[in-house]
């Protein structure tokens, strides 16, 4: 039996896993807050890295780590961390989702020649989040750090960097690096005449090793692994294989697959992202998910998400008739960015509470369903759906997500399943050997003799997306 760590630096946390490398069972668990805030008291757009590390020391306090053999690191994915020559930093890493990059992404997309150009040579479209963009805004307003910035980092790749002494070799994986904006997971390949084009002049990028590679060893003799991105960790610590798809839950939503091959879209609404084992993870995002249910508790005067699926479940299949398009803060599925929502199908019998709480969460999942009949329609396998976040627990989520997504729906207990999977790769890294660990504990639900119901929910919400918006779906 050995012994390896996890490490997942969040936006607000560290979490530290310590796991046989035999079983996967957690022996040990550390946990830390970072010490950051912003502004307005919400998360801050620029963080010094250190931050990061002094998180890191706290959690791993009280001899967590010890006779630990190797660790395995993930972190926030999209944080850009600009060092120069000596490898300081020359500003604060830019983390986060933040509008102040907007423009330069768009400012990137038309640079290059549209939509359709980025998706062909990486595989995305530039987003604020991404580095890319981020780069390109740190050019237009802060071209003194700009100038100075020789090397390109993510949180994971500096966290690997400082674990291992800071060494001439520096080192990401494929999951990282697909998320740049500037590597491009169907050819494995860096475009450094994008990163030129966003930041004005080339740049050092790190290394991309191979999933089972390690990073290096620590003159204590610890392995570290390659490190890779929060939502590939998630995914490889949840054990999930080709034809499992991830839903994740949170204000805005995601539908990620593991695929053979990366997606090539056209249009951009794929995000042709690498995993953590040497396959693919095309990811579709929507723009509303439990937006949409708090909005309509708020509207309902329902104290939490709690009551409002129980308001839910007093109603039937089809809402009386409700459909609510979820489009509160426009769309990126159907792209949409200056929609708002909809709600249709109003009559004296329909508008009563329990009805309005059923069409909302009729219409989030109808929404992410969407999202996966975009992989579908690209040849993606669905043999089952995990459904991941807060909200997966909510009765209401797990009655009407098996009919309305046409499959097997799986909801695991909550877990640290980021920080699981750096631990994971870490044992990679350690043995040689991909580790068999044992699935989450999760409950399975089936459509069953509802899926009839499901799929004429689902007609109903389309006829109504298609009447309210008939330029997202001209042929």
């Amino acid at each position: 039996m050995g012994i390896v760590a996890g490490l997942d630096s969040s936006p607000d946390f560290t979490r530290i896993v310590v796991c046989d490398t035999d079983t996967g069972a957690v022996l040990r668990q550390g946990y830390a807050p970072h010490p950051l805030e912003g502004p307005d008291g919400g998360r801050p757009a620029d963080v010094d890295p250190q931050a990061w590390l002094l998180s890191l020391g706290e959690a791993a306090g009280g001899g967590l780590l010890e006779g630990v053999q190797a660790i395995g690191v993930c972190a926030q994915e999209h944080a850009l961390v600009p060092l120069d020559a000596q490898g300081a930093t020359v500003r604060p890493a830019l983390v986060g989702n933040h509008p102040r990059a907007q423009v330069a992404a768009a400012d990137l997309v038309d640079a290059l020649g549209g939509r359709q150009a980025w998706a062909q040579a990486v595989g995305c479209v530039p987003q604020a989040a991404q580095p890319v963009a981020k780069l390109r805004w740190l050019a237009k307003h802060e071209p003194e750090a700009a100038l100075r910035t020789t090397l390109l980092m993510q949180a994971h790749d500096w966290l690997v960097w400082q674990l291992l002494g800071r060494p001439a070799r520096r080192t990401t994986d494929r999951g990282g690096a697909s998320g740049t904006g500037y590597w491009s997971a169907a050819t494995g390949a860096y475009r450094p005449d994008l990163v030129e084009l966003a930041l004005g002049h080339q740049a050092m990028l790190p290394e991309v090793i191979g999933p089972a590679e390690s990073a290096g060893t620590t003159p204590e003799g610890l392995v570290i692994s390659a490190g890779t991105g929060a939502t590939m960790a998630a995914a490889f610590g949840l054990g999930v294989m080709h034809g499992d798809v991830v839903v994740s839950l949170g204000a805005s939503g995601s539908v990620a697959a593991v695929h053979h091959e990366a997606l090539v879209d056209p249009s951009g609404t794929i995000t042709a992202l690498a995993d953590a084992t040497g396959m693919h993870l095309p990811v579709v995002h929507t723009a509303n998910a439990v937006r949409a249910l708090r909005g309509t508790a708020e509207m309902l005067g329902v104290p939490d998400l709690e009551t409002l699926s129980d308001l839910a479940l007093k109603s039937t299949p089809g809402a009386h008739g409700l459909v609510l398009l979820p489009y509160l803060e426009g769309e990126r599925t159907p792209s949409l960015p200056h929609a708002a929502g909809t709600l249709t199908g109003l009559r004296r019998e329909s508008m009563k509470p329990e009805h309005l709480a059923r069409a909302a969460f009729e219409g989030m999942l109808c929404g992410l369903g969407d999202a996966l009949d975009v992989l579908r329609g690209r040849g993606v396998e669905v043999r089952r759906v995990f459904l991941l976040g807060p909200a997966a627990d909510l009765p209401a989520v797990r009655a009407v997500a098996p009919m309305l997504f046409g499959t097997q729906v799986v909801v695991v207990q909550p877990a640290d399943y980021a920080a699981i999977g750096a631990a994971r790769q870490a044992t990679w890294a350690l043995t040689g050997q991909l580790p068999q660990w044992q699935g989450p504990v999760a409950q399975v639900f089936e459509p069953g003799e509802e899926l009839p119901v499901g799929q004429a929910v689902r007609q109903q919400y389309v006829t109504v997306r298609e009447q309210a918006h008939p330029e997202a779906f001209a042929p």
